[in-house]
């Protein structure tokens, strides 16, 4: 079955439940080197006048490496399928695991980005912004118990670019 582009606006399920409940793959590189991470934190919406996704990554995950480099990150999103396939590339390090091979995603090179075939729903963003998570900001103190080692995330909101279901 192949992807069809779609609007944003148009996309059946809730991000919401596509991201906290059925969890995504976050991806970003191209064919010279790419990682993948599970993600079930993030968001879509609107922001400077653009339709964005924001997602978070730690400084010391494989993936954040590649994002850093690229101009793209994807999200690939399952439909609350393939749920071992998550946890594993959400578990392991693509520096000491080849996640494609383990769990038979098929990476698709589409310009500067990559996203997983076997997706049902693939969001396509160009970078805009970065921000560095500060706990000075943090108004609830029960946040803090998502950073018991002090390792932060970085949020990078991208513009969604292309959207692509089957």
């Amino acid at each position: 079955m192949s992807f069809k582009e779609i609007n944003i606006r148009d996309l059946k399920e809730s991000p919401v439940k596509m991201i906290s409940e059925d969890w995504t793959l976050i991806s970003a590189g191209n064919a010279d080197g790419w990682n993948t991470m599970t993600a079930s934190w993030g968001g879509v919406g609107e922001l400077w006048n653009k339709d964005v996704a924001f997602i978070f990554i730690r400084p010391q995950r494989y993936t954040y490496e590649f994002i850093e480099k690229s101009e793209y990150f994807t999200l690939s999103f399952f439909g609350g399928e393939k749920r071992d396939e998550l946890a594993l590339c959400g578990s392991v390090s693509g520096r000491d695991v080849n996640k494609a091979e383990k769990t038979g995603f098929t990476p698709v090179f589409d310009g500067d980005s990559v996203y997983i075939q076997q997706a049902k729903t693939v969001i396509v963003c160009r970078k805009l912004a970065f921000l560095d998570i500060d706990p000075k900001g943090f108004l609830n103190d029960k946040i803090m118990a998502c950073y018991t080692n002090g390792d932060y995330h970085r949020m990078y909101v991208g513009q969604i670019v292309k959207v692509l279901t089957k």
